[in-house]
């Protein structure tokens, strides 16, 4: 039905009253004073107490969490951040992305353009953050990083949020390379490892770069994993999980190991296990960003289920293996296409829009076995 101006006017004028309560209720920063009835202008005045309570409670009164997020982000398709932030908002998680690069598109592509950001940007971005008090986060991401410049600020962020937040909950992905090939230059890997890894408190390598951030020791059994995860624990994060590791004899599948010193509910998926892993079939195609997708899932699923690392891992695996399979159905013959021409990789973008419910839901159809000490 469409209303008339004078109707709106009438509506306005009768409702205005509940729609200023409703507003100071929910935003909790300004003490109004009272309006009189000849009209007098409101005074908004700042509340010390709004201050300490930032940032704004949710309807049960609990803060939602709120996650910095420092990854890539590509103006078309789905790397970095443009995997992390729908994901988890759609897990109901608040995000702040910063960008670590910005590209036209991903560098599998055979062409891109775009720019690599440093550390004095990132710096910028931080001071304005502080002084507005908006430095109130929950976790920290941090994906593709593009410099030491930028790592070592990172390393200064992380040190500003503990001191706002001492339970903050870092989450690396410590994207290095894959497949025995390095993406980043060798200052960055031994920037990691003695720099940001002591920081983190959970750790998201692959096999290679597990390998590349405990000395280079090949990671060929489940054995050795856990060893590379135990040397990683002793250096700073409570929470390790190797993403994707190709085993000896068995090259039809992937195999994630996960590690944590956190107590895990008796009541849980493993009940009570500290170290499991997870054999998943391997899809016979390559795509950009499953391991960008895989942090942020993990994050997510950790915050809704704490002290249960198995459930988690399972929700993360979930949603990540039906993006792909959706993603394989949609793009064809593309799927197995070996040159990487522009259309290829247009096609092979992963999915998220159109399986953001498998996101929130996901199907599990693989499973956290434990191992046995």
């Amino acid at each position: 039905m469409l209303c008339t101006q004078a109707q709106t006017k009438r509506f306005l004028t009768k409702n205005i009253s509940a729609l200023s309560a409703c507003w100071r209720t929910r935003r909790g920063n300004y003490q109004n004073a009272a309006h009189s009835s000849r009209g007098s202008r409101p005074q908004a005045i700042a509340s010390q107490q709004a201050r300490s309570s930032w940032p704004l409670p949710m309807e049960d009164g609990k803060a939602l969490p709120r996650v910095l997020s420092i990854q890539s982000h590509v103006v078309h398709g789905y790397v970095g951040n443009k995997c992390a932030v729908f994901p988890l908002q759609l897990l109901g998680l608040e995000v702040d992305p910063i960008y670590s690069v910005q590209f036209s598109n991903h560098t599998g592509y055979p062409s891109f353009k775009g720019a690599v950001f440093d550390g004095e940007q990132l710096r910028a971005l931080t001071a304005g953050l502080e002084t507005n008090q908006l430095l109130t986060h929950t976790h920290l991401l941090t994906g593709y990083i593009g410099s030491l410049s930028l790592l070592q600020a990172i390393a200064d962020l992380c040190a500003a949020l503990k001191r706002h937040s001492p339970n903050l909950t870092y989450v690396c992905d410590p994207v290095l390379g894959d497949e025995g090939r390095l993406y980043v230059a060798r200052e960055l890997v031994d920037a990691y490892a003695s720099t940001i890894v002591p920081l983190a408190s959970v750790l998201v390598p692959n096999q290679f770069e597990a390998e590349q951030l405990t000395g280079g020791t090949p990671i060929t059994s489940l054995r050795a994993a856990l060893a590379a995860c135990e040397q990683l624990h002793a250096r700073g994060p409570h929470t390790v999980v190797i993403t994707s590791m190709t085993l000896p004899g068995d090259p039809g599948g992937i195999t994630l190991v996960a590690s944590t010193r956190l107590p895990q509910a008796a009541g849980g998926r493993l009940g009570g296990a500290a170290r499991m892993c997870m054999r998943i079939d391997r899809i016979q195609a390559y795509f950009t960003g499953t391991g960008d997708l895989f942090a942020a899932l993990l994050l997510a699923w950790m915050h809704h289920h704490p002290g249960d690392l198995a459930a988690a891992v399972e929700k993360a695996v979930g949603g990540l293996q039906a993006v792909l399979a959706d993603t394989v159905a949609h793009c064809g013959p593309a799927a197995l296409a070996g040159e990487r021409t522009a259309e290829v990789c247009a096609r092979r973008e992963l999915r998220l829009i159109p399986c953001q419910g498998k996101l929130v839901d996901p199907p599990i159809t693989y499973r956290c076995q434990v191992i046995d000490s």
